[in-house]
Parts: structure tokens; C-alpha cells; sequence
């Protein structure tokens, strides 16, 4: 938590950036908490980035480690990249959250506990022997103890509800009281619980009185002696709205199908931590969105092929074991040659692995999880807002290039929020495309031939079926070059191999931009997907050292742009940060023969600034020596 002006004479303490982190049992509604605050920053204006983490279980037994959830907001006056690698403020909602978090809180840090969870039964769930709050354990931070679940219930006396009903507005008096300390405002909130719990009154207005109460404790009480501010961030004019990924990439999608006037079909099943997008995609069907949740993940891609072959933006949305499962049809796709968007929101793996944990693992599976040689684009969006982008992206080489086309996001980013520009729909591309409507035959026969192609991007042309005229044969069997009969011929299946390859090989993407201030560095880190946001704030601290590091960050991870290998051959060192075990540094080594080194981590977490920031100064520093 850092301090820019000091204090104001009204006892508020001007800072630049804080760091906050609501903990407390899976049933605690911390995400919502969470959620609600993110979005009083948003539309105060600053600049914010969060990590929701949250149990896989359901409903994980209450009071125990592993149902600890937790929303971390991290949010400035300047431009930031993370959400933090640590909070300035935890608020621990009982005994699980305090002993699962504590650990991350700096020495210093502000410490908010709701004393009415400490009991004996609760502490003893989590091995406490004693209260932590009764002794010396916590002198090292700034402690705040607040009986939540009393003052809740004495804010609601009168309402109607009972005990238990009322304990559950905690959160509330906790979201209350943090937007107390850091002057968020309270029209938003207030108008969302009266939307979100229209049909049940009662239940909105004992919300809304939790959560004034919860202000006016921090008003009234002297247990806070002072309060924060922290200003609007200046960012590029504009409107802005907070947004996870998910909803940008669903928003994307809609985009696409409006830019390209086609319907677009969404073929699924839901996984976690895709599933939203679903969710999102089904409240659009007036810009022409179909959803169609399927049986299976077979059923679900099946069905979008299908719907792409008809003459619609087939897109297809999953995590790692559902792209396993639609890996056949994919492969499906690639010999079809038709346009087909699979979204893989990443998650820890192996197998079921962590459904709620993020993960970059999927990278390999992606560029080669099919039978034959299958070769498909992928693009991978760097954080919450680019994932409107980069579907769009996607869907511009799928409809231009005629291809299947994998999107790797993964669960920090899909889960994440930040400020997204809202674009001026004018100034998006343009993707409409031309179905064939003659016949092409070569040989002059009046036939159509589905696997003539374009000369410049290899792409064949796209017939919608019952056109009068463009009769023709598809299938997952090999087909002979331009005709489309079934072929055997190993001459033919030689060539169609190498005009699929050579089709995605020749994809036009933008070569490469570095990031080197100074000019002179000597180490470049390169990263893809939702490294970017720690490298940049690595690179922010290295810099502010004293060191020359120069960053680059790859989108396109097939094809790679054009000027990669002259890049990475132009520094000492190469560092590639994964949330995998070296899996895109394997490939650079093998394509480019440079002697790349990998910083990996598996452990369900993004990376944090601290850590990067330490192994790319060693780096440097040995590189100097």
C-alpha cells in the first residue's frame, strides 16, 4: 500500500495503489463481496486488476481450509498489470480464511477479522490450539476486530428474518465498511442489490442494511482512525466498463458474428472455468447467437462443425479435458477445411486436476492433441480485455483461412477483471466473406469442386449446402485435390497434407514488438498469455533498479511472426516464465535453435512480480558479470 500525499487534515491518507483481499468460507459470498467493490473502482475510475480463487467443491465443509475462498482487488491511480502479489488489507472471515491467508500479509498490513467465527469448534477445524486473536501472533499487523455477525444481526432486528438469514448479510456489513475506509461510492451497489433481489424485497432490503451498517460502523467506531483514498487512474479518453475475460470473450464473439453477417451457432457443454461464456453468449440471441448446450463435449463441437458446414460461425467453448474429447472432430475440421472457433479457458490438469486453479499446460495439446498431421492457428489473449481482440482475431483467420482455429485462454484471465475500452464498432475489421455461388470445375465440367483454392491464402471455397448447383462431397476421408472424391492415392495425400500445412503456415500474422526503453539490454523475457501482466511488472522493477531488460510478448503461437527467430538471436539471454513445465521454451529451442531458458511454475497461481522480478535480476546481473 503505497503512500503519494500523506495525510489530509481530515485524517484521510492519500495513496497511490492498494491491494485488498476478501477471505472467508466458500457460502460466505466473498466473490460477491469482491465482485461489488471491483466494481465501485471501476466506476470511480481507477485502474484495477483481481484474482478470484475459490474451492472446486460446491460446497467444501464449512470452516475448513479447503473451502477458503478468497477475491483479491488490487486498484491505483496508474496503469497496473497484476492484481497483486500481495494485500495490503485482509479481511478474514473466520478462523480457515485467517490461517489460509495470513501468510501473504506484509508485516504492517491491515487485518480485519470478524470475531464471531473464532470460536472453539471453528479453530479446532483449522488446528489452532488457541485464539490467535488473544495473544501475541498477530502484534506484527494492524488489527481490526469486528464482531460481523452481531452487528449484522442487530442492523436486521425488526426486518422479519431469522438468525441465520440475517448472519448471511455479513458480507454485506463487510463490503459496507471497506467502501467506508477507501470512499468508494454507494449508488451502485445499493441500485444492484434492489435489482438482483427484486422479487424478494425483504432479502434486498436486509442487504442494503447490512451493508449501510457496515458504513456506519466505520463511521462511528474509533477503532479507525483513518481512511484511504486513492484517486482516479488518467487512462486514454473513452468509456470504459470492468470486465472478466469470459464476458469479453462472449462479447468478442458477438462481435464477430456481426462483422462477418453470419449466425453464429454455439455448440457446448459446460466446464469449468469456461462455462460463463455460455452463459453470457445465451442473453444474445437477438444479434443473431444461437447456444445449444449439448450432451457431451463431442455432441457439443459436432454440433458447431455442423452448424459452420450450414454456412454459421461455428464456435466451441471447453478447457483441457474437453479439448481432448473434441480433438477427432477438430481433425474433422482441419480435412473439411471450414471455419471453427474452439475456446480452451486452460485450468490445472492432469485429468480433472484443479477445475478452478489457472494453468498454461494446454500449449502442446493445442498444436498437436490430434491424429495425422493436423495443424491448426492459435492465438492466446494476454488479460481480460484482450480476450475481445483476440477472438476476434481468431475469427478472421478461421473465415479467411478456412480452419479450425484454437483460442488458449486460461483461468486467470477468464476469472480476472479490468477497465476495457469500449471499441467504436466502426472500427472493428471487417470479416464478411463470400460464399461460393458458381461453379468452379477446372476442367470446365460446370461441376463445383470443393478443394479448389485461393491462390494467395490456400482457402477453399465455402458453399452452403442446397445452393442449386454446388452439389458436392466432404467427409473425414481423404479427398482427391480440387474434385473432393475419396482418394487413396498416396501421391494426393502427400500434396493435401502439404497444402493444409502450407495453408497455416502462410496465416498473416504481425511480427513481433520488444519492449527495451534503454536500447541496450542484453536479456529479453518472452511470454504468452496471462504471463504478461507479471513479466511487464517485473520488468517495471528491474528497470526502476537500474538494469537494461527488454520484454516481448507472443499472441500468435501458430504460426509464429515471421521476425521471432531474428529476435531472440539478438540477445545474450532468452527467459521464457510459463505456468507449465517449459512447454512454448521447448519449442523455441527445437524451431529456432537458441538456447532458451525456462522459469516455470505449476502451482495453480499466476506468477507473482516478486518472484519474476528476482530471477530476471540474477539473469541480468550474471549477463553484466
Amino acid at each position: 500500500m503505497s503512500t503519494t500525499n500523506g495525510h489530509r487534515s481530515d485524517g484521510t491518507r492519500k495513496l497511490n495503489r492498494v491491494v485488498i483481499r476478501f477471505a472467508g468460507d466458500s457460502g460466505d459470498g466473498m466473490q460477491l463481496t469482491g465482485d461489488r467493490f471491483t466494481s465501485e473502482a471501476a466506476a470511480f475510475g481507477n485502474d484495477l486488476a483481481t484474482l478470484p480463487n475459490f474451492p472446486a467443491e460446491i460446497r467444501a465443509p464449512a470452516g475448513t481450509l479447503p473451502g477458503v475462498s478468497s477475491f483479491q482487488l488490487h486498484f491505483a491511480d496508474y496503469d497496473i498489470l497484476t492484481p497483486g502479489d500481495r494485500p495490503d488489507v485482509l479481511v478474514a472471515m473466520n478462523p480457515a480464511a485467517l490461517k489460509a491467508n495470513i501468510g501473504d500479509l506484509p508485516h504492517g498490513g491491515i487485518l480485519i477479522v470478524n470475531t464471531d467465527e473464532f470460536t472453539k469448534r471453528n479453530l479446532s477445524k483449522v488446528g489452532y490450539d488457541s485464539n490467535p486473536l488473544d495473544g501475541d501472533e498477530l502484534a506484527r499487523y494492524s488489527v481490526h476486530h469486528v464482531a460481523m455477525a452481531t452487528l449484522t444481526q442487530g442492523a436486521l432486528e425488526g426486518t422479519g428474518l431469522g438468525k441465520k438469514d440475517a448472519e448471511r448479510c455479513k458480507n454485506m456489513f463487510a463490503l459496507g465498511l471497506l467502501s467506508w475506509m477507501y470512499h468508494r461510492p454507494t449508488e451502485g451497489t445499493e441500485r444492484f442489490l434492489r435489482e438482483k433481489f427484486a422479487k424478494k424485497p425483504q432479502i434486498a432490503e436486509a442487504n442494503l442494511l447490512a451493508f449501510r451498517a457496515g458504513w456506519n460502523y466505520g463511521e462511528t467506531t474509533e477503532s479507525f482512525a483513518v481512511t484511504y483514498e486513492v484517486a482516479p487512474a488518467k487512462l486514454p479518453a473513452g468509456t470504459y466498463r470492468q470486465i472478466t475475460g469470459n464476458t469479453a470473450l462472449a462479447y468478442g464473439i458477438v462481435a464477430a458474428g456481426q462483422r462477418s453477417g453470419l449466425p453464429v451457432f454455439l455448440g457446448t457443454y459446460p466446464i469449468t472455468p469456461a462455462s460463463d461464456v455460455l452463459h453470457e453468449l445465451a442473453k444474445h440471441k437477438n444479434f443473431g447467437v444461437t447456444t445449444f448446450q449439448a450432451e457431451d463435449e463431442i455432441a457439443g463441437v459436432g454440433a458447431a462443425l455442423g452448424a459452420s458446414f450450414g454456412g454459421s460461425l461455428g464456435v466451441t467453448t471447453t478447457s483441457g479435458p474437453g479439448l481432448a474429447l473434441k480433438s477427432e472432430t477438430i481433425g474433422l475440421g482441419v480435412t473439411l477445411e471450414l471455419p471453427l472457433l474452439v475456446c480452451d479457458i486452460q485450468r490445472g490438469g492432469p485429468s480433472t486436476g484443479l477445475p478452478t486453479k489457472t494453468e498454461q499446460a494446454d500449449l502442446l495439446q493445442a498444436l498437436y492433441g490430434r491424429n495425422g498431421e493436423s495443424p491448426v492457428p492459435v492465438i492466446a489473449p494476454c488479460s481480460p480485455a484482450d480476450c475481445f481482440d483476440a477472438v476476434l482475431e481468431a475469427a478472421r483467420i478461421a473465415l479467411t483461412y478456412r480452419t479450425p482455429v484454437v483460442l488458449l485462454s486460461d483461468g486467470a484471465i477468464a476469472n480476472g477483471s479490468e477497465p476495457w475500452l469500449i471499441p467504436d464498432v466502426d472500427q472493428l475489421p471487417d470479416l464478411r466473406v463470400q460464399f461460393a455461388t458458381e461453379p468452379n470445375a477446372l476442367d470446365g465440367s460446370g461441376e463445383f469442386w470443393p478443394y479448389v483454392r485461393d491462390p494467395e491464402t490456400l482457402a477453399r471455397e465455402w458453399a452452403v449446402p442446397g445452393t442449386p448447383g454446388l452439389e458436392h462431397r466432404v467427409g473425414g476421408l481423404e479427398k482427391a485435390d480440387g474434385k473432393g472424391n475419396i482418394s487413396y492415392d498416396p501421391d494426393n495425400h502427400d500434396k493435401m497434407v502439404r497444402l493444409r500445412q502450407a495453408k497455416i503456415d502462410g496465416v498473416r500474422v504481425p511480427d513481433i514488438t520488444v519492449d527495451d526503453p534503454d536500447g541496450d539490454a542484453r536479456v529479453l523475457v518472452l511470454g504468452w498469455g496471462s504471463s504478461f501482466g507479471p513479466i511487464g511488472a517485473a520488468c517495471r522493477r528491474v528497470r526502476g533498479n537500474g538494469m537494461s531488460i527488454a520484454q516481448a510478448h507472443l499472441r500468435n503461437l501458430n504460426p509464429m511472426p515471421g521476425n521471432l527467430g531474428d529476435v531472440l538471436r539478438s540477445y545474450d539471454k532468452v527467459i521464457v516464465p510459463e505456468m507449465n513445465l517449459g512447454q512454448l521454451a521447448m519449442l523455441l529451442r527445437a524451431r529456432y535453435l537458441v538456447d532458451v531458458q525456462s522459469y516455470t511454475k505449476v502451482a495453480g497461481l499466476p506468477f507473482q512480480a516478486e518472484e519474476l522480478q528476482n530471477v530476471l535480476t540474477d539473469v541480468v546481473q550474471g549477463v553484466s558479470a
